[in-house]
């Protein structure tokens, strides 16, 4: 499938990343390795991470502390332009975000790059998984900490919901709930404080993206799940959520893979629940 925009597509491989970092302009590598939770994904990466790779911390480089606004509101731009530059990345920069293997969080580093406004921005399928089982270098220790990027934060170029929005997304039957079903039907909610969904989104598993390997299905493959799921045809008009905003910036990369645009919900379930007059429905999925 054709890159929707006539660029690099968002995912990149091991032996294309081998290649890159051969070359003579090598990727920025940030390592975005992060569990519910814990341990600290500081720990994961000294233990073994990709040379010259820069860890990144979700909770405090890739989200605004969490409240109302949800477990991981989109961070001020200010913040995420600092945390980007330590980490080496410029305006020209070719940037590969990984995790430990199925791009979790991976995805949420490579939407907030294109949300604010760097469009050169790859996710190493596999991950570090993939990595180690190919005979990758790996490198161990603290943090590198380059520096001398001149990244510049321009918000907006990515499109967002917020919970209004989303709502009327979900009475149309195009509002993708990426949580797992169980959390979706309201039989178990190990996080949030209420349990359920947005009354007429549709259950969308995040983990049905992805083979058991952590690589992302065939684009074919997403492009025929996400169809049945009222995606085809709706071009713009599709949404997703999960519990904080990461998970489903994972179904957004799968979408756009599928051949498909989409917005993200960043405060999400978690956001959702926050006000106690937003209707929860439970039980049976939609889709």
């Amino acid at each position: 499938m054709e890159p929707l925009d006539g660029q690099a597509g968002p995912l990149t491989d091991v032996s294309a990343l081998a290649r890159a970092l051969a070359g003579p302009a090598p990727p920025v590598l940030l390592d975005v390795r992060w569990r519910l939770g814990g341990p600290p994904g500081i720990e994961a990466y000294r233990a073994g991470h990709l040379p010259r790779a820069v860890f990144v911390d979700l909770d405090a480089d890739l989200a605004a502390e969490p409240g109302a606004a949800g477990r991981h509101p989109l961070p001020p731009a200010g913040r995420f332009q600092e945390a980007m530059r330590r980490a080496g990345v410029s305006t020209g920069s070719t940037v590969v975000a990984y995790d430990d293997a199925d791009a979790t969080t991976a995805a949420r580093a490579w939407w907030l790059l294109r949300y604010f406004g760097h469009r050169d921005c790859q996710v190493l399928d596999g991950g570090f998984r993939a990595w180690r089982a190919a005979g990758g270098q790996v490198a161990t220790g603290d943090c590198a900490a380059p520096g001398g990027g001149d990244f510049t934060a321009r918000p907006g170029h990515m499109p967002v919901l917020d919970a209004d929005a989303a709502a009327s997304l979900a009475r149309r039957g195009h509002l993708l709930d990426a949580r797992a079903r169980e959390r979706y039907r309201g039989e178990r909610e190990p996080i949030d404080p209420v349990a359920g969904h947005i009354p007429g989104a549709v259950s969308a598993p995040t983990t049905a993206n992805i083979g058991a390997d952590g690589r992302f299905l065939p684009a074919a493959g997403l492009r025929a799940r996400f169809a049945t799921l009222g995606a085809a045809g709706r071009d713009g008009m599709v949404g997703v959520y999960c519990g904080s905003g990461v998970t489903a910036a994972h179904e957004v990369l799968a979408l756009e893979l599928a051949g498909y645009r989409a917005s993200l919900y960043v405060g999400s379930w978690s956001n959702w629940v926050a006000d106690p007059a937003r209707p929860v429905a439970t039980g049976p999925e939609r889709g």
